[in-house]
């Protein structure tokens, strides 16, 4: 065979860097995912599956740890001393208080007589076609009770809890009030606290005595159950 018939190896330049750690001494491909050991892929998925057990167990514990602060605040009553009393507003109808705002405003009228603060403070606006304010339903209410007028301030433009206590915190911070004692229905007092707090104010909660709402009703846990919802949304910036 003559060397004109032979062909030469042709060289491409180019090495298999699979071949090229196998020839090389001391060398070895990096693991990729592929090849990591079944070990370490398990332990991987273990890890996977546990925190998302921990994200699953939060979104359903939070809510219910938020239910039982709430359901525990409506079974705490806390009166003593205070700069003011803070009566939330509730519906009246013509000027006449409803079941529940009335017993709010009766409780916060046995407070006043015990000397637990000088000053009353009702809040609520008017809703389209009302004649009165619920704050004046409110004030009215008290003064046929007997309260002195001139103890009653009224916070009579808020249409929610959160404005009723910026309202108060414009009527009672001049005035050098720094502590509250809230009245409102039971399942109502662990928002309005942190409200009131989050307006300034040091704040204490005294369930309305007497509320057709009553304790262990389908409708007070109805109520509650907005409450926690309520309390998540402000606590997650989701409305103000």
């Amino acid at each position: 065979m003559t060397d004109s018939q032979t062909k030469p190896i042709q060289q491409t330049g180019t090495v298999d860097p699979a071949r090229a750690f196998h020839t090389w001494p001391g060398t070895a491909p990096a693991a990729t995912a592929e090849s990591a050991p079944p070990a370490t892929r398990r332990g991987f998925r273990r890890w996977l599956v546990v925190t998302a057990g921990i994200v699953v167990l939060g979104i359903f514990l939070v809510p219910f740890l938020v239910f039982a602060v709430v359901y525990k605040q409506a079974r705490t009553n806390e009166a003593r001393p205070v700069g003011a009393i803070v009566v939330l507003g509730a519906a009246q109808f013509n000027g006449v208080p409803s079941q529940v705002f009335q017993a709010r405003l009766d409780t916060a009228f046995d407070l006043y007589q015990q000397g637990y603060a000088p000053t009353i403070v009702v809040t609520g606006g008017r809703i389209l076609g009302d004649q009165y304010t619920e704050a004046e339903a409110g004030k009215n209410y008290l003064v046929d009770r007997g309260v002195p007028a001139d103890a009653i301030l009224m916070e009579n433009v808020s249409h929610n809890t959160a404005a009723s206590f910026e309202g108060v915190r414009r009527i009672l911070k001049p005035r050098g009030v720094e502590s509250l004692l809230v009245v409102s229905d039971g399942f109502h007092l662990y928002r309005s606290k942190m409200l009131a707090e989050n307006a300034g104010f040091e704040a204490f909660g005294y369930a309305a005595e007497n509320s057709p709402i009553r304790d262990g009703s389908g409708t007070e846990l109805r109520y509650m159950v907005r409450e926690t919802l309520g309390v998540l949304a402000w606590k997650l910036h989701i409305q103000r």
